[in-house]
């Protein structure tokens, strides 16, 4: 009778061990977000006129039996690539350029400082005194579209990195610190203490 107890016991203390480890163990890529989120946002800040240079292909001398590298054939580049096309979906890519549109006419509130960047990923009106009554039914509505196209990219990548839905708000933290970055000097953005400063 102590015999079966015991064994019951050890089997009930296993399984107790094994979800345990399973809810400690959250699978959370920093590295992958952090690298996609540097990109979309690069991708729909970029400023009219500025512009980046593509650097040109490394030409390859004529007539050269290794015309082609070895880690070509083994490791195809879409295999390797590191880049955000890994989380690009149809999705996604409606987002963006929804986004690289609305920047447009988002910049001159920036430039007034009427909006910035807050620390949890979206934007976020700041003084709106300046504006009459048309200018501020149109910026509401342009931060409400941004705002929502925003909570939508950052559960897209969390879902195509397989992250966890309840993770969304960490990926949209990283996306906070890339938008800071993308953002011009005089720009308001909101530190991680909630206070606000100019960049």
């Amino acid at each position: 009778m102590t015999k079966i107890n015991s064994s019951k016991m050890f089997i009930l203390m296993i399984l107790f061990m094994v979800f345990s480890c399973v809810t400690i163990n959250i699978y959370f890529p920093a590295e992958k977000v952090e690298k996609v989120a540097n990109e979309i946002t690069k991708e729909v800040r970029e400023h009219q006129g500025k512009t980046t240079p593509v650097p040109e292909p490394k030409k390859e001398k004529e007539g050269s039996l290794f015309n082609f590298r070895f880690v070509n054939i083994v490791f195809p580049k879409d295999a390797y690539a590191q880049s955000a096309t890994e989380v690009s979906n149809a999705v996604i890519r409606e987002i963006k350029k929804r986004m690289k549109e609305r920047f447009k006419k988002l910049m001159p509130y920036f430039k007034a400082g009427n909006i910035g960047e807050d620390n949890s990923g979206y934007l976020a009106l700041r003084n709106v005194s300046g504006l009459n009554v048309k200018e501020r039914a149109r910026l509401i509505k342009l931060v409400k579209a941004e705002n929502k196209d925003r909570k939508t990219l950052y559960a897209e990548v969390a879902r195509a990195l397989n992250i966890s839905p309840d993770q969304v708000s960490r990926v949209a933290k990283i996306f906070a610190r890339n938008w800071h970055e993308t953002c011009e000097k005089g720009w308001w953005i909101q530190m991680d203490d909630g206070t606000w400063k100019k960049k």
